[in-house]
């Protein structure tokens, strides 16, 4: 196989993508959805065990009222997809020889963008070399300023994908922090991702996890990405015979920082909570962005129950994964 193109990203990303944002808000070609934030630390985790996990909620209740996608005006017309000719207003670079750069449109962490195949491929599908490559060199730009990225992926119906485009998406984490400084225990939050080691003992649901470093090649970053991907699908379908592309056998997330590298294999989306009077409220529904110790909730009734009862958390985590 002929050597890849190494993805190079603009060493001024982090200004490009904050001078693209605060325009693009200004102009309403993006909307950010202001959040509250509270930081839980489910107390039924055993103290002897070393990983804790203070986990970020935030609450949106526009969000629960964000537009939908323009279906197609003919039936066998194609579904709107943002990511193949994106607008000027939402293009933030391109990343040759096969990425882009684009402001996601509804933002509830303000400079979240995302990267996006040149070409239409699919999302359900095991990542490819200059995936991997296309991410951390984003990550490396952010790195070398001083700051961090946090990069996530869905994959599949329980995964929180939303977009059938092939899509890995980035977000400041100095922007995911936002708020924090206000809110008890919101120093105690960090990345989750950045804290899992192969002893993850303690988590209600199962992640693979391996180290990211300085130096690694682009076939080294991805073949750590396959064998994590091989782990997950060995866990949650023993008898499967698992190859490294084509459409992926599992619904999982995947995490990837400067430093470490997180798959979870996921069987659900979300699970549904309830009130203190054993009524249903509403389904807690989670993306990638568990890698990184987050959730949302865009209704009020379930701000309120999580916050009263951090442990009903835990009742999410397992909802959505392996046992451990």
């Amino acid at each position: 196989m002929a050597d890849m193109i190494r993805p190079v990203a603009p060493p001024n990303l982090p200004s490009l993508v904050q001078a693209a944002f605060n325009k693009a808000r200004v102009t309403g070609d993006v909307t950010y959805y202001p959040t509250q934030v509270a930081v839980l630390t489910p107390r039924s985790i055993p103290v002897s065990i070393p990983v804790s996990i203070p986990f970020q909620l935030r609450f949106s209740p526009a969000l629960a009222h964000k537009p939908k996608a323009p279906k197609p005006k003919e039936p066998n017309a194609k579904p709107f997809n943002p990511f193949e000719n994106p607008s000027p207003a939402m293009l933030i670079a391109d990343l040759p020889p096969s990425h882009r750069l684009v402001l996601n449109k509804f933002a509830v962490v303000p400079e979240h963008f995302i990267l996006v195949t040149r070409d239409v491929k699919p999302q359900t599908h095991v990542l490819e070399k200059g995936d991997i490559a296309a991410t951390f060199a984003c990550i490396q730009a952010y790195h070398a300023d001083g700051r961090e990225l946090f990069a996530f992926f869905n994959s599949g119906p329980h995964s929180g994908a939303s977009q059938p485009h092939r899509h890995l998406q980035l977000l400041p984490v100095e922007r995911m922090k936002d708020g924090l400084e206000d809110v008890e225990n919101g120093g105690q939050w960090r990345v989750l991702a950045e804290k899992l080691t192969e002893s993850t003992q303690g988590l209600p649901f199962q992640v693979f996890t391996t180290g990211m470093r300085p130096d690694m090649s682009a076939e080294e970053r991805h073949s750590s990405y396959i064998e994590l991907y091989r782990r997950a699908v060995e866990a949650a379908l023993p008898d499967i015979e698992v190859s490294g592309e084509g459409e992926a056998k599992i619904s999982y997330n995947l995490a990837i920082t400067s430093s470490s590298m997180a798959l979870c294999p996921r069987t659900a989306e979300g699970t549904m909570i309830k009130n203190k009077s054993g009524e249903s409220i509403g389904v807690v529904s989670l993306n990638g962005t568990v890698l990184a110790g987050t959730a949302l909730v865009k209704n009020e009734a379930e701000w309120d129950a999580l916050r009263e009862n951090p442990d009903m958390l835990l009742d999410v985590l397992k909802g959505i994964g392996l046992p451990p």
